[in-house]
């Protein structure tokens, strides 16, 4: 091995490479730093508004700028020589963020917010701006689809239905008959007959609550001390 070119690869390493600014390099920097910093206020009103965390978004979006210019400041900083790039991972072994992330979708929006500060900070503004529209309108379409589908959607509300006839005044046919006339399917579950008590287990489905409400006064007719018991195991969308 070459002694020399071991000694220049060691002092090109050690070394500061310091970039000299002109006025097109501050020209490029201020640039990128004002589209850093409007891209992350787009990411702070897309949070606020289309973000699904329980917590307060206006609180946590509002540090979103900040935290996409500390970045590209950073970058801008240690791009230019790879001690430096070594020694921001020393430091950062050091540093321990404390902020309580309480929901996935807090840590998806800071990872963005971060890559915008990466993108600014390693000139490639163009290509981190292409990106974010497009994550963004991904955002949007993806929360518009679910506002409208659950809009549009007919309604189908799944339940588990229970009857108990205390003196089985009412046939299992009759029972059959009334589910089914105010409900779209009717599937029986389970039947359990013993000293004159009837109970059948059901798993039925309607569109409204007044096809339930009509179904109950039906039952009822067939035994006014008929017990029912209703619960709702429809998916949430």
């Amino acid at each position: 091995m070459d002694i020399q070119k071991l000694k220049q690869a060691l002092k090109f390493f050690v070394s500061d490479h310091s970039v000299n600014f002109g006025l097109w390099e501050i020209f490029n920097f201020l640039f990128a730093l004002f589209t850093c910093a409007l891209l992350a206020w787009i990411l702070n009103r897309v949070y606020v508004k289309y973000g699904n965390s329980l917590s307060n978004r206006k609180s946590f979006a509002k540090n979103f700028i900040v935290l996409a210019a500390t970045t590209m400041f950073i970058i801008t900083v240690v791009k230019s020589s790879l001690a430096l790039s070594l020694g921001l991972v020393g430091a950062l072994s050091i540093v321990r963020f404390r902020a309580a992330i309480k929901e996935p979708e807090e840590l998806t929006y800071l990872f963005l917010n971060i890559a915008i500060g990466l993108g600014c900070g390693a000139n490639q503004v163009v290509i981190t701006l292409l990106s974010f529209i497009a994550i963004i309108l991904f955002i949007i379409i993806g929360k518009t689809y679910s506002i409208w589908k659950k809009e549009n959607v007919t309604a189908s509300m799944s339940s588990y239905l229970l009857i108990v006839c205390e003196k089985k005044s009412a046939e299992l046919n009759q029972i059959i008959n009334v589910l089914s006339a105010n409900s779209n399917t009717v599937k029986l579950k389970r039947t359990d007959e013993a000293n004159g008590r009837f109970e059948a287990s059901f798993f039925i489905d309607f569109n409204e609550w007044k096809n339930f409400e009509k179904m109950r006064e039906e039952l009822t007719k067939l035994d006014e001390n008929m017990k029912i018991t209703f619960m709702d195991t429809s998916k949430d969308y």
